[in-house]
């Protein structure tokens, strides 16, 4: 191997073994580095690379899920990941489901046998001095390598737990109920402000304090800080106490009754487009079904869809939109690469699309030509800008999802056809630029 052009491969999950996969397939030496079973973490059960540590799903089958289109994108990347998953695939209905066992297996059999592959099974502590290095070490990347990242990255650009508030869809919120403003008519029309009644607030805290929660696993136990206090767990303190928090309205006016509301509940953009909105300070344990029951009592919320759902959880993961370009390149030294959750990104399918486009584009540098990005039309690009292009102040983890792609370019009516729309033109415009590519 020329020691310059070795591309070094940290971790063996999805992404990693992405990563590896796409590079030694387009001709590269590829160094795959997997810590297990050497040193192993709270989550694994087996020294496999891919190993399924949570669900065996992937998400759903259609085009007109979000996975399902950034599944199908895959796919014409060659994605060894969704070729493994539809070589296990269980029944699930609507959803990729697979046997974890053969899952694993099939994917480390490919990976090991693979002659542009070298499967070293030993921890990375700091970056290798030569070649290229995708970093893609997951939300379990060991104390070891993390206390490393802090020190290259910067103490503050590396975070270990989620506080994730849910996201809703712009165009699903009825506006009649809403009014845009921020606290002392300062700062703009930044926030869409959702004003409760005394009755309404009660009926919600009510809900909320009922609603069922996901236990923490052991190692995800943390004290919680103030700043990521669950919605829930504020609400445990007393009746009053999200009114001198999150739903505060003071400095907030309703135009419609000229009144300070009893509570408001402020969503704020998430993007550019203002496809997506953030419901602020609502990072929640509750359940999945139990968020979407519990939010849409808030006025102008109830037909509301969730584009994410909020959550709480150990996930080790960067400052993407300050460190990163949207090649997953490191702005201060483009031969370091980041994949997979570590760079933001959440869920099975999301964490194996970001390890395509870091092999490729690994690859694309080794060989020197220019690293590239896909189409912002597609979901893959439109998750990887939305990773290296949200604020850096309030940046959170995002999965795939249909108000990361650019609206159509002519109003179409029904939710179906427009994420069929969306989804032809992003499968389209995909394998335009592959032909490019090529």
């Amino acid at each position: 191997m020329e020691k310059e052009k070795v591309i070094n491969v940290i971790g063996g999950g999805l992404a990693g073994v992405e990563t590896a996969w796409r590079a030694a397939n387009e001709g590269s030496k590829v160094r795959l580095f997997e810590m297990r079973p050497e040193k192993t973490t709270p989550a694994h059960r087996t020294d496999k690379l891919a190993e399924l540590v949570c669900s065996n799903t992937l998400g759903g089958k259609e085009i007109t899920t979000p996975r399902g289109l950034l599944k199908a994108e895959m796919e014409l990347l060659n994605s060894l990941v969704v070729e493994a998953a539809k070589k296990t695939a269980v029944p699930a209905g609507g959803a990729l489901a697979v046997d974890r066992e053969k899952f694993a297996d099939y994917i480390t059999e490919k990976i090991e046998t693979h002659p542009n592959i070298e499967v070293i099974r030993q921890e990375v502590t700091q970056l290798p001095e030569e070649g290229i290095t995708v970093v893609a070490t997951g939300p379990l990347t060991s104390d070891t390598f993390s206390r490393f990242l802090r020190e290259y990255l910067g103490e503050e650009e590396l975070h270990f737990y989620d506080a994730i508030s849910p996201i809703v869809y712009a165009d699903t919120i009825d506006y009649t109920k809403c009014f845009w403003g921020s606290r002392y008519g300062k700062g703009g029309d930044d926030y869409l402000n959702c004003p409760m009644t005394k009755e309404e607030y009660e009926k919600f805290y009510n809900a909320l304090m009922e609603a069922e929660k996901v236990p923490l696993k052991e190692f995800e136990k943390a004290c919680y800080f103030e700043g990521c206090m669950p919605i829930e767990e504020m609400a445990e303190r007393g009746k009053e106490t999200l009114l001198f928090g999150p739903l505060k309205p003071v400095g907030l006016i309703d135009p419609r009754t000229g009144k300070q509301p009893h509570a408001v509940v402020q969503l704020r953009k998430e993007n550019r487009e203002g496809t997506l909105l953030n419901l602020v300070g609502f990072q929640t344990k509750l359940k999945y079904p139990e968020q979407k029951r519990v939010f849409r009592l808030i006025p102008g919320l109830e037909n509301a869809e969730f584009a994410r759902y909020g959550s709480i959880h150990r996930n080790t993961f960067i400052n993407s939109p300050k460190l990163l370009l949207p090649t997953l390149q490191l702005k201060k030294n483009p031969k370091v690469l980041f994949a997979g959750q570590i760079t933001g990104v959440e869920g099975y399918p999301e964490s194996a699309a970001t390890g395509i486009v870091a092999g490729l584009n690994a690859s694309r540098i080794a060989n020197n030509k220019e690293p590239v990005v896909p189409p912002r039309e597609t979901m893959i690009g439109g998750l990887l800008r939305y990773i290296t292009e949200a604020d850096p102040k309030r940046f959170q983890p995002m999965n795939a999802n249909f108000g990361l792609l650019p609206p159509p370019e002519r109003r179409i009516k029904g939710k179906l056809e427009r994420r069929k729309y969306l989804a032809n033109r992003a499968l389209e415009v995909m394998r335009r630029w592959l032909k490019e590519l090529s």
